[in-house]
């Protein structure tokens, strides 16, 4: 557990923090098309592609219409967190970036989707994107890491009461370049957790795939620190590297929502222990080296 920042869970916590499996690697570049939802435009290169699990990156492009919500405090007096009523804006929003899970949830393809956008009254907002409620109005250009030796399936978590994207292995991956997939459980520090993946399954080093999750808060190297109990992100960029001492060490660098509407982005600095959940994918790298961000 991460000392300070801490979220009760409404359930008993597990021994295993991390929940892993490793594939071999496929990078499938692909448009969003115009007309489909999110989900149909995501899910259907993936699935043509043979993956079973994938987390995708994404940028430009526009959604209308356009269905989201962002983390709010629960009112239920069994979750942790919640999310806000849903948001629906009038006209077409361009998007700056995002990431998505891809997985299975009551056996049907699914995403899971964080992004940052414009509105029509030019404000940048961010959250969760409801894939079934979102349109594509604008071709978004995607990469997608995937592989079909790993199955993400949404699960009933009795830790957090919410249903959660997991990984399962399905066979040992023919060699080639590796991913691992992983979900980190709450009140764990990212970070950490990163550094604990990539030595779980041997890996000198990797980088952060199109990966999203939430914090109790965040701290930041150049950016003022976030007191929200939960925030939603996703990850522009992420490295785990050798530091100087030879250690192991994670480095990320997110943009977030928290549950008061402030949005925040930058290198993260310290301790940032998971909120709900956080899903990531780590390739694999032969080598890499370590830099101040």
């Amino acid at each position: 557990m991460t000392a300070g920042r801490y979220l009760q869970q409404p359930g008993p916590a597990p021994n295993e923090r991390v929940v892993s499996a490793v594939g071999r690697l496929t990078v499938l570049d692909f448009i969003l098309e115009p007309g489909l939802t999110l989900n149909a435009a995501v899910t259907g290169p993936l699935l043509a592609a043979g993956f079973s699990a994938a987390q995708v990156e994404m940028s430009g492009g526009a959604f209308f219409p356009f269905t989201y919500v962002m983390p709010a405090a629960a009112s239920d007096g069994l979750h942790a967190a919640w999310y806000s009523a849903p948001v629906t804006p009038e006209r077409s929003c361009p998007i700056e970036a995002g990431c998505l899970t891809f997985g299975r949830r009551e056996g049907a393809p699914f995403v899971h989707c964080h992004a940052f956008w414009r509105e029509p009254d030019g404000h940048r907002r961010g959250g969760h994107v409801m894939p079934h409620d979102t349109r594509i109005d604008a071709p978004i250009t995607a990469r997608a890491y995937g592989t079909a030796d790993v199955a993400v399936t949404a699960d009933f978590d009795p830790e957090t009461a919410f249903t959660l994207f997991t990984p399962h292995a399905l066979r040992a991956p023919e060699p080639g370049r590796r991913i691992a997939f992983a979900r980190v459980r709450p009140n764990i520090d990212i970070g950490a957790a990163l550094v604990a993946l990539c030595q779980r399954h041997g890996f000198a080093a990797g980088r952060v795939r199109g990966s999203i999750g939430s914090l109790i808060g965040a701290r930041f190297k150049a950016a003022p620190a976030v007191d929200d109990a939960a925030t939603e992100l996703f990850v522009r960029e992420g490295r785990i590297a050798p530091d100087a001492a030879g250690l192991l060490a994670a480095e990320l660098d997110i943009a977030l929502v928290g549950l008061s509407g402030v949005r925040a982005e930058g290198w993260l600095s310290g301790a940032n222990p998971v909120c709900i959940t956080f899903e990531v994918a780590v390739e694999e790298i032969a080598a890499i080296s370590a830099s101040p961000a």
